[in-house]
């Protein structure tokens, strides 16, 4: 048992999850503020590191080198609110990160390779990020439902299959 009374191991839903009782808007509500620290991030490197990496290099590495600096921060400030308000699971926080990481190495990838392009052919840097962030964001979502967070099917305890009956379990 943990100190809260609960089995170890057990799942219960992040606070905002409690809140709105629909993962998928939990999922939305979180995810819309961690695109918008993510853009922020990626406005302040295009300002400072991207400004001298087009400067010191060209356009293409201060594109790339903008996108890996938003990009480390961004996913460490995602992984803790995705893992604390919306899936709120327990243990395996390295596999966790990891597997959130992969998640976001498609979505990275995908951007790494339309971001320059775009901004080759003369879209403005800010507003290339802004369209990409369009696709990614789908990736995001099926990646870390499906797969991010996901324990398996066998861990789940007798006291869970009653909770989703919406039978109170007894207190003992």
């Amino acid at each position: 048992m943990t100190q809260q009374g609960e089995p170890d191991g057990e799942q219960r839903p992040g606070l905002i999850l409690r809140l709105v009782k629909d993962q998928r808007i939990a999922f939305l509500l979180v995810g819309a503020t961690n695109t918008g620290v993510g853009f922020l991030l990626f406005i302040f490197f295009d300002l400072t590191v991207g400004q001298w990496l087009d400067a010191a290099m060209n356009e293409t590495i201060g594109s790339l080198g903008v996108l890996f600096c938003a990009h480390v921060i961004g996913v460490l400030f995602a992984f803790v609110l995705y893992r604390t308000f919306v899936f709120k699971v327990k243990g395996h926080v390295w596999r966790d990160l990891a597997r959130f990481e992969s998640v976001y190495l498609v979505s990275i990838g995908i951007n790494a390779v339309v971001l320059p392009i775009l901004v080759n052919i003369g879209w403005n840097r800010i507003l290339a990020q802004l369209s990409i962030l369009i696709v990614t964001t789908l990736i995001s979502y099926f990646g870390h439902k499906g797969f991010s967070f996901k324990r398996p099917a066998e861990a789940a305890t007798e006291l869970d299959l009653e909770r989703e009956e919406g039978i109170e379990p007894d207190r003992r």
